[in-house]
């Protein structure tokens, strides 16, 4: 499982660094805009997984990404206090989105702009980001969590 873990972590990793997602950013892109954008694209990943997969799964899952968001910060440098700060407002952050993206399929345009514009810092046009998302969504949808498993190629809008 966790060489399976690692394939899910790269693939989201290889997902938030697509260009795209910073060239539609007014003001150069920063750790913390990154880390956004992994867990918008882990967000919408276990809001389609959640539900045809066990909940064990899913939590092994988190927990390894939250472990290696935990060890880039540490990378960086920052001090344990610093760190578990950090974690703690990207955990929240994490559940935020959660919590705002459960009915994106139903939501409005008009509230899918107010979700993201709350979470992207300084967009340049909200509704690429509105596309790419609701792409991102189905793209999920189309494919299963095995899919993830392995080196997938780039997502393109």
């Amino acid at each position: 499982m966790n060489d399976n873990n690692t394939n899910i972590y790269n693939n989201l990793i290889k997902l938030t660094r697509n260009k795209s997602l910073y060239i539609n950013l007014k003001s150069n892109e920063t750790f913390a805009d990154r880390i956004v954008y992994l867990l918008l694209h882990f967000s919408f990943f276990i809001k389609v997984y959640k539900e045809n997969n066990s909940k064990k799964r899913i939590q092994e899952i988190h927990d390894f990404i939250f472990r290696q968001i935990e060890l880039s910060i540490r990378e960086l440098g920052y001090g344990d206090v610093s760190i578990n700060k950090n974690m703690k407002k990207y955990v929240n952050y994490f559940y935020d989105i959660i919590g705002n993206i459960d009915n994106w399929e139903k939501i409005e345009y008009s509230e899918k702009e107010t979700i993201l514009t709350n979470f992207i810092n300084n967009p340049k046009d909200i509704s690429f980001f509105i596309n790419y998302f609701d792409k991102l969504f189905t793209f999920y949808k189309n494919n299963t969590l095995n899919f993830f498993t392995k080196d997938i190629e780039e997502f393109k809008i």
